[in-house]
């Protein structure tokens, strides 16, 4: 199977008249403002070192579909010898749900736009409308429709942590995103951006972002049902950039440069458990055999999760094998009981 790519276009703001409340897109992609000819440069410099994958230009960061027409147009105009030379297997997209319509759509269709991502964020309408996002949980579903009738891939983008927003609402948005025919998500937990609304309301007292161990409980427990529908989480966090890792634009919220292992962590977690008694194992060994290269997402960041599980079960130590045989995601558990005279050194404290 070829490598896939993406190569990033970010729009930054274009098209978006919307100030959502969570929202500072400048900071979130490192860019202030858009030049076509820079978008020409960044293709050709991906390009150069793409070597034999398949490469696909992703428009991110404001919403395209809400561009002046004769801007969009003329930006898919430019990057349409790519698609047709071969160097550039395909178009994709982000929006905003109440800027899909059978007009633009056409539009998108005409020049080659595969994917289109949709910042659903929420399908609670309190929601939506306490961070100011300007339109509802309708509109996602009418927009998500209109896309999969039209055979377009559609991916559903939904955050957590959001004001008013609770683990349930956010179970219910990644199930009905699923339910509509999604091919893919992402799952962003709520950071608070300086000279954004929503880092106004934390100043002030009004809004409290999640802890890190929030975010990471409640991104899994989305991750979770996309995963159970095999429906690939494609990213869990924002991408970092400088500003973010130097943490310069952030007031507060769940940062971490490996959320997305976080939560693998998590889910990993929550399949132990469910697979174990609710009982003490004082004196056994638990041993779990994993696919390869998953050891480090199993045990857990500075083995947090061999720590839980000997401290909540009483397991006296935790065993990680790999094992060519089993595939991604893929765990066997089991339980050994430990002879005195046996007695191994403790590896989970």
């Amino acid at each position: 199977m070829r490598r896939h790519i993406n190569i990033p276009i970010f729009v930054v703001h274009l098209g978006c008249p919307h100030q959502c409340s969570f929202c500072n897109q400048r900071t979130i992609s490192g860019q202030a403002c858009f030049d076509i000819e820079e978008m020409v440069r960044t293709v050709e410099s991906c390009l150069a070192t793409a070597g034999d994958a398949e490469v696909e230009i992703a428009f991110f960061g404001g919403s395209f579909t809400g561009i002046d027409r004769a801007l969009m147009t003329k930006i898919l105009r430019r990057v349409q010898p790519y698609l047709q030379s071969g160097r550039v297997s395909s178009l994709r997209c982000s929006t905003r749900p109440d800027y899909i319509n059978e007009e633009i759509l056409d539009i998108l269709e005409a020049y080659g736009m595969k994917t289109v991502e949709l910042g659903i964020q929420s399908m609670s309408d309190k929601v939506l409308s306490a961070c100011h996002r300007g339109h509802t949980a309708e509109d996602s579903e009418r927009a998500a429709r209109l896309l999969v009738s039209r055979g377009f891939s559609f991916v559903g983008q939904m955050m957590v942590g959001l004001p008013g927003s609770t683990a349930e609402d956010e179970i219910e948005t990644a199930e009905r995103i699923a339910a509509l025919g999604a091919v893919g998500a992402r799952v962003y937990p709520t950071v608070v951006f300086r000279k954004t609304p929503l880092c106004l309301a934390a100043e002030e007292g009004r809004y409290t972002p999640l802890s890190l161990t929030e975010a990471v409980e409640r991104a899994a427990s989305a991750v979770s049902v996309f995963r159970a529908r095999d429906i690939p989480v494609i990213r869990v966090g924002l991408q970092a950039n400088e500003a973010m890792a130097e943490g310069s634009e952030i007031l507060g919220g769940p940062v971490h440069p490996a959320l997305g292992e976080l939560v693998e962590s998590a889910l990993y977690r929550r399949r132990i458990e469910g697979a174990l008694e609710k009982k003490s194992y004082g004196g056994q060994l638990l041993c779990l055999t994993v696919a390869r290269g998953a050891t480090s997402a199993v045990i857990g960041q500075n083995k947090q999760n061999k720590i839980y599980l000997c401290r909540a079960y009483g397991f006296s130590a935790v065993t990680v094998t790999e094992s060519a045989a089993l595939c991604k995601g893929d765990i066997i558990i089991k339980t050994e009981k430990i002879e005195k005279t046996e007695e191994r050194k403790r590896i989970c404290t």
